[in-house]
């Protein structure tokens, strides 16, 4: 393990991609369309979970039929879509993302976005080179981090130079901590996007309010 240096790896929404009010701009204008109530941020961040159905199940009281859970789904996706172009990085995400790159560490990109969408969106702000490996989500919509993160870090480990036990997840759900504990690799919360300080809390990992003391945070854990 002595060759292998601390590793980053970045969620997306929310945590690098600073989009938490398109998300809930395009939540309640799917909800409208069902004549649910809007949600303000601080409840959405209360309520939010993965995987996606059941933060629904949480709003309504009952858990959506599959059909249901389609077009909810596509209804969300298209209203974010006409929203999100308005969205750009999160406060000093690009200078920490070079800065890690200049200490000769490497870090790299785990998103549930739609892959084939997450890459021109990170090419488009210049910041894909700082990341080894890029993966977005290739399944269907609505499900956790955990299958997505083991198969991300396996391939990085097979790559050499990164192990889990010194790899840090950065993100802004509870369900970043799960996935990082599943892989067996550390993690620190972030409360710019889509969970509760007090939700994120629960997971037993470091919390933080800025992406630069995450990246502190990181670093003394496993630097």
């Amino acid at each position: 393990m002595g060759n292998q240096s601390a590793h980053l790896v970045w969620d997306w929404n929310g945590t690098l991609f600073d989009d938490i009010e398109a998300v809930l701009a395009a939540t309640n204008a799917s909800f409208a369309e069902f004549g649910m109530e809007p949600l303000t941020l601080e409840r959405y961040r209360e309520l939010y979970c993965v995987p996606v159905p059941v933060f629904y199940e949480r709003l309504a009281g009952r858990r959506p039929t599959e059909a249901e859970w389609l077009v909810m789904d596509e209804a969300f996706h298209r209203h974010y879509t006409a929203r999100k172009t308005s969205c750009g990085l999160a406060e000093g995400a690009a200078g920490l993302l070079a800065q890690w790159s200049l200490a000769g560490r490497s870090q790299s990109l785990c998103s549930l976005y739609a892959h084939e969408e997450l890459l021109p969106v990170v090419g488009g702000f210049g910041i894909d080179g700082h990341f080894i490996r890029v993966d977005g989500r290739t399944g269907p919509s609505g499900v956790g981090k955990s299958d997505q993160m083991a198969r991300h870090v396996a391939a990085l480990t097979a790559s050499g130079g990164v192990c889990p036990e010194r790899t840090v997840v950065i993100g802004d759900a509870l369900d970043d901590a799960l996935a990082a504990r599943h892989v067996g690799a550390r993690a620190v919360l972030y409360t710019g996007g889509s969970n509760s300080r007090a939700s994120l809390a629960t997971a037993g990992v470091p919390v933080v309010d800025t992406l630069s003391e995450a990246v502190e945070t990181a670093y003394a854990l496993v630097g």
